[in-house]
């Protein structure tokens, strides 16, 4: 289905100026997409969407949709993806989507995907979705995730191999001993890894394909992965809007 642009304004540095528009923004485990995400939707002023917030919400409200959810996760089953797409449609509904928004762990398959490609193309002069992937190397993740440990008492976060404390495994502010989250261990990590691998895969060739993907370097400081960030969503939006334009003149 053929996506209308509207107009998206990039200056030569590449910085976005207007309406950003609807945003994917991908990342594994410990790629740091969470901090991404929450850092720009707060700098462009628009919302950052969570499949799981939604259906938390949902359930926690006892909408006719988060009911249904609800007998469905009590079942053990996975949330079939025309529910998860109905509430991403009511939510794209509120008034601070206008801007764009940025889409934090969905689309998850290429059904999603397809199916809003098709919701957001749906109004003429809409932006269609870019998605944008935060790459971190395998190894550096497994640090960021297996070396995370953090204070019971003060809720300080360390990581042994990058942000160490003074003492061995022990809070600086505090002295207690750090502890480890369950879930921080290789082997779910590595499990992780996989589920991710295999359900992004699909989903990034669909955006790479209609030439909307772009992937930054996420092992580089904070700032400086929020400026690739910028950049590509930048040249994203600038293409889309040259091809449209050649489009209309042919």
């Amino acid at each position: 289905m053929a996506l209308a642009v509207a107009d998206a304004h990039v200056d030569v540095s590449g910085s976005l100026k207007g309406k950003p528009g609807p945003i994917l923004l991908l990342g594994a485990p410990g790629a740091g997409k969470g901090t991404q995400a929450k850092d720009l939707a707060a700098k462009w002023e628009i919302p950052q969407i969570s499949t799981g917030d939604l259906l938390r919400t949902n359930r926690d409200h006892g909408t006719p949709l988060g009911m249904k959810a609800k007998q469905i996760m009590d079942e053990g089953k996975l949330v079939p993806d025309d529910l998860v797409n109905e509430m991403v449609a009511e939510r794209l509904k509120q008034p601070d989507t206008a801007n764009g928004y940025i889409l934090d762990g969905y689309p998850r398959t290429l059904g999603q995907a397809k199916w809003l490609d098709e919701h957001v193309g749906a109004d003429a002069g809409v932006l269609p979705v870019i998605a944008v992937s935060i790459q971190v190397g395998y190894n550096e993740l497994l640090r960021r995730i297996t070396g995370r440990r953090n204070c019971p008492v003060c809720g300080t976060i360390y990581n042994i191999y990058l942000q160490p404390p003074k003492v061995d495994e022990k809070c600086d502010l505090d002295g207690t001993p750090l502890v480890r989250r369950s879930d921080d261990t290789e082997e779910v990590f590595r499990e992780r890894m996989r589920t991710y691998d295999s359900q992004t895969a699909p989903v990034v060739e669909h955006y790479r394909a209609q030439g909307r993907f772009e992937a930054v370097d996420g092992s580089k400081p904070v700032n400086a992965v929020a400026a690739e960030v910028e950049a590509a969503v930048a040249r994203l939006r600038g293409s889309g809007t040259e091809k449209t334009e050649k489009q209309n003149r042919v």
